[in-house]
């Protein structure tokens, strides 16, 4: 048994990313007890979760089950009592409040906190095991011995990320300042040759024409350097989250915001795709865009995002059941195409739009993986 556990530290401690040791902790904690749901939750300072882990429950379930747990009934009195609950029943103990209607029905019930000295980190819990019995007071040691050594990989990995914060930081501070200094020497050129064209139209026009064709190649140059380093400004939560974890949590706050229905789909091994970080600020930047002009102009009732990796590419799909548009028609140079098809071909990808009018429209993005 202690070779499980040794295993299952192994398997924590391999991963530096947050929510990557949230979701093993939960996975292995299950597997070393057999049990068929666990769940991990890191409490916030609003009285809910920040981060909620399941493992055994589908995501069309937790779609039905609805919005994060609160902190009440039982997770509340493991929260304040920071102390490991074993139970025969859930259900029977009068801390136990309720469930939503799609939740799964929980019966035989262990849980243990993950503890940094007095702080608790998260409650790990599960349920229904999958031998007759339920729990037993040597299940409650192992996984009170898994969760010591849990809380050092969570710890671990929170310093982690925060240091790469930091790191982040002051690269962007860098790079604000780099821009600043080549751009606004483009800008200052640009603004005299403009103005020197401007005063020669009449008394010299080829002259005026040589300067303006200065302008235009002054203006090329300002938009690529502004352009690369904007390629660059990687968002921080792809850094934290990954990119699955990031659209997920996109889309979902875009469901919140607007009353069109905003969904996400993608691979449980989405985040396993080997992207290059230019690449994923692509597929993340597309994405935005793709549900930003669906959202503006499509007048749809639902919009669905979806990742799969098919080999060895990406595929990014976002459609929604709107108005639709001629793709080659006039409506379409003010949705940002151009720059979607620029950013795809610079990582190395391509973008098609399928769409007719009163058909909806859906964006493909393709890139290598």
């Amino acid at each position: 048994m202690l070779h499980a556990v040794s295993s299952a530290v192994l398997a924590v401690t391999r991963h530096l990313s947050v929510r990557e040791v949230l979701q093993v902790i939960v996975r292995s904690a299950r597997t070393l007890l057999d049990a068929r749901y666990a769940a991990l939750g890191v409490p916030d300072d609003d009285g809910s979760f920040a981060e909620f882990v399941a493992e055994g429950v589908s995501d069309k379930q937790w779609d039905a089950i609805g919005p994060l747990p609160r902190q009440h009934g039982m997770l509340a009195a493991m929260l304040r009592d920071a102390a490991p609950v074993r139970l025969p029943d859930i259900r029977e103990d009068p801390r136990f409040e309720w469930w939503p209607s799609a939740h799964p029905v929980l019966k035989d019930f262990i849980g243990v906190p993950i503890r940094d000295a007095d702080q608790v980190l998260g409650i790990i819990f599960l349920s229904n095991k999958r031998t007759p019995g339920g729990f037993t007071l040597a299940d409650q040691d192992l996984l009170t011995l898994f969760a010591a050594h849990a809380a050092i990989a969570l710890t671990n990995a929170r310093l982690y990320e925060r240091g790469r914060e930091l790191t982040v930081v002051e690269e962007r501070t860098r790079m604000a300042r780099e821009l600043h200094d080549a751009v606004t020497q483009k800008l200052f050129s640009l603004r005299l040759t403009a103005q020197a064209a401007a005063s020669l139209v009449r008394a010299d026009p080829e002259r005026a024409l040589t300067e303006i064709d200065r302008v235009q190649r002054l203006a090329g140059e300002a938009l690529a350097e502004l352009r690369a380093v904007i390629v660059e400004l990687r968002p921080a939560e792809l850094d934290r989250h990954g990119l699955v974890e990031t659209l997920r949590k996109h889309v979902s706050l875009l469901d919140r915001l607007y009353s069109e229905r905003i969904t996400f789909d993608s691979p449980e091994d989405g985040d396993a795709c080997d992207l290059t970080p230019a690449t994923e600020v692509t597929v993340l930047r597309v994405a935005q865009e793709a549900v930003h002009n669906a959202l503006r102009h499509a007048r749809a009732s639902s919009i669905a995002v979806r990742l799969s990796v098919p080999g060895s590419r990406l595929t990014l799909e976002i459609s929604d059941d709107g108005d639709g548009f001629e793709v080659d028609g006039p409506t379409s140079r003010g949705l940002g195409l151009v720059s979607m098809r620029d950013r795809a071909e610079g990582a190395g990808g391509s973008l098609r739009v399928a769409s007719e009018p009163g058909a909806g429209t859906t964006v493909f993005l393709e890139v290598p993986a």
